[in-house]
């Protein structure tokens, strides 16, 4: 690893520890464990069925934007990666080390490792995109405190939004360069992939769907919590928490998530220790609802394990470790005779 990338690691694993300290200083540790106890067998069921289908509305987006960068993907590999990557971003720093894995783990299947990289990425941007609209809907459609910033907000989604555009209507730049390699290829992406005719229309109902999950889980987590307030006022505060959940810069999926939370909730006049609270008991839910990720990491294990203990082909078609056929009499009469 780069000096680059571990500087960027340590940066991602101490700002999420720095939120968390400064939540625990300022709240207690109350809130967390309160959070903790407040998750009840009923949130879990609804949250690993709902969680379902959020997984299968993004394993569908990754395999259209795939699909379009000309790489076979089919629905359950998919489905297994996309469970796989979600235990890994839930357990380990930063939260994109599950689909850096997905992504280089499709690309060696399909010998492209490039292509598998780039699908992820531009599949988890489109994702991202969508969320992000539908987060400024809900704030301007429902009263909330974020209201009053949304004029802003969609002014960088539609900068976003313009500049991908023109990307992709962008004439392709001359030359061997860097710059002008990377610049066909970005350009070739969107037009083949997240932009084409054949996949966007799919990459925003599936993420429609995908965020309606993540944000009625959420509100699951609010009433477990013992949140007593309407639906209309928490799903302003749940979107712009899920925004804040997409920050690279936690521990284990902790961190933003539960500042951001804490914040809101303050500014909404909930209180900022509720609002860690129903952060934990998301928390809580989003790792059991992605525990089949560790059933795929498993699987996968015992396959490489298998494959490593296999007979391995000699030259002249004898597997490893396994004697030569033993000579037939008839055989060894004709090698006697020949002696």
């Amino acid at each position: 690893m780069s000096r680059g990338r571990r500087v960027w690691r340590w940066t991602q694993v101490l700002a999420g520890a720095a939120l968390l300290i400064a939540l625990l200083m300022r709240l207690g540790a109350g809130p967390f464990l309160d959070g903790f106890a407040r998750v009840s067998p009923l949130a879990l069921l609804a949250a690993v069925a709902i969680t379902a289908l959020t997984t299968l509305c993004c394993a569908v987006r990754w395999r259209l934007v795939a699909r379009g960068l000309h790489l076979e993907l089919s629905l359950g590999t998919a489905v297994a990666a996309y469970y796989r990557s979600q235990f890994v971003n839930s357990t380990l720093p930063g939260g994109v080390l599950g689909d850096l894995d997905r992504g280089v783990v499709h690309g060696r299947r399909s010998a492209d490792v490039s292509g598998g990289l780039r699908a992820v990425a531009w599949e988890r941007l489109g994702g991202h995109l969508v969320q992000l609209v539908v987060a400024a809907a809900l704030l301007i459609a429902l009263p909330s405190p974020l209201r009053a910033w949304m004029p802003g907000v969609m002014v960088v989604v539609v900068l976003v939004a313009g500049v991908l555009v023109l990307a992709a209507g962008k004439p392709p730049a001359e030359g061997g360069s860097l710059r002008a390699r990377i610049s066909r290829r970005v350009r070739a992406d969107l037009r083949e992939g997240l932009g084409s005719r054949a996949a966007w229309p799919g990459v925003v109902l599936t993420s429609v769907g995908a965020t309606a999950g993540h944000l009625t889980v959420f509100v699951i987590a609010a009433e477990a919590a013992g949140v007593t307030v309407s639906p209309t006022r928490l799903l302003p505060l749940a979107a712009f928490i899920l925004v804040a959940m997409s920050v690279p810069t936690n521990i284990a999926g902790w961190g933003p998530r539960e500042g951001a939370a804490a914040w809101v909730f303050g500014v909404a006049g909930l209180g900022a220790a509720q609002g860690v609270t129903v952060a934990v008991v998301y928390g809580v839910l989003a790792l059991v609802a992605c525990l089949p990720g560790a059933i795929v990491l498993a699987v996968d294990a015992m396959r490489r394990r298998g494959a490593s203990h296999a007979p391995v082909a000699q030259p002249d078609g004898q597997p490893d470790g396994q004697p030569d056929t033993p000579p037939t009499p008839h055989s060894t009469s004709r090698e006697i005779a020949r002696g």
